[in-house]
């Protein structure tokens, strides 16, 4: 047997394989909470009440699902363009870093101004972060895939650094934490009283824009081209080096706005453990999408909904939350496989 690829996918062989594999990462995820001694239904009734059944519990998944944009956003501009970016969580900690250091008093400026500076610095950060692995790989073939993933532990120590010294807050009796910004540094609430702030909104907004990015200008069709087939790309005139600096820029920005938006929207300082992983959990988010922008969304709310949820039901049954992380793990290698099937048939020889 082969694989040969399909021309023309069918809306139905698009569709199906991916529908497919959710429903059975939910009946793998129902017969692990058998095993543990749980009805599987209450379990998943649960989950789902815990993330959506209310409206204090929907504004908790809004909030968690605000990081996993950016980030799906990321990898999913990255992964388009064949740049494997795995190190979306150095470049979250850069945009968290910038915005701690310019919003905890070195520019005394209004929120009206403040607020856009941050956000575009946050993004400079994160880009350059990216950019040197990309410049490793366009002029040296330096594999993007080793280069990133450790620029996440050395970003990480080099926080660590940081937090232990220079922006160490001295009135926080030791702990290894910047200071607070300043109220015109923070973003508000979109409901007083309720932790969602305007950071969800930024990030509907960031996934329009690349989806017009990547559907409605030449440096979208560029950067599909340069995916689909780099050589061709090339063959055809285009800059391919340009496109992959191009597109490590603009993916290592979004991930920056990840970053920003937790210190900014929710923490109000940077700590080491600012993120439990939206940088990795990000790439879940851009495969349960396919690397579609507008897909993230909806493939975010997924993800944050299984992690609150589980959160909940873990309190009302017992069942251990790390159901959930098994619940991704299996959704991201189903999905993994779904493509595939999308995308090639098996023929027989």
């Amino acid at each position: 047997m082969r694989l040969e690829p399909v021309a023309n996918p069918s809306f139905l062989r698009t569709t199906v394989p991916p529908a497919i594999a959710i429903g059975s990462t939910v009946v793998i995820a129902s017969l692990l909470a058998m095993a543990a001694g749980a009805n599987p239904f209450s379990v998943l009734g649960l989950i789902i009440k815990g993330a959506f059944g209310s409206k204090f519990a929907l504004l908790e998944t809004l909030n968690r699902a605000t990081p996993l944009i950016f980030t799906g956003l990321s990898v999913a501009v990255a992964f388009r363009a064949r740049l494997w970016n795995i190190g979306a969580e150095a470049q979250l900690y850069a945009g968290a870093l910038i915005t701690v250091v310019l919003g905890t008093g070195m520019l005394q400026w209004g929120a009206f101004a403040l607020i856009p500076t941050l956000v575009i610095a946050s993004m400079l950060a994160g880009a350059l972060v990216l950019l040197v692995p990309a410049l490793l790989k366009v002029r040296f073939g330096v594999d993007e895939v080793v280069t990133t993933l450790l620029f996440n532990f050395i970003f990480l120590l080099f926080v660590s650094m940081l937090l232990e010294g220079p922006l160490k807050d001295p009135m926080g009796m030791g702990w290894p934490k910047s200071e607070r910004l300043i109220a015109e540094a923070r973003l508000p609430r979109i409901v007083e009283g309720l932790r969602l702030h305007w950071g969800f909104a930024l990030a509907l907004i960031a996934a329009v824009v690349v989806w017009v990015i990547q559907r409605r200008t030449t440096l979208g069709y560029e950067m599909r081209a340069v995916g689909l087939n780099r050589e061709a790309a090339g063959f055809a005139g285009i800059p391919v080096n340009l496109v992959l600096v191009k597109t490590a820029l603009l993916a290592g920005g979004l991930a920056a706005l990840a970053g920003f938006s937790e210190v900014a929207g929710l923490k109000g300082n940077l700590t080491l453990d600012l993120s439990p992983g939206f940088g990795y959990t990000g790439i879940i988010v851009a495969m349960l999408a396919l690397l579609n922008p507008l897909g993230v969304i909806a493939a975010a709310l997924f993800v944050a909904g299984i992690f609150v949820g589980a959160d909940s039901m873990s309190r009302a049954v017992g069942v251990p939350s790390y159901l959930a992380d098994i619940m991704l793990a299996t959704a991201l290698l189903l999905m993994v496989l779904a493509i595939l099937l999308t995308r090639f048939r098996v023929v027989r020889e």
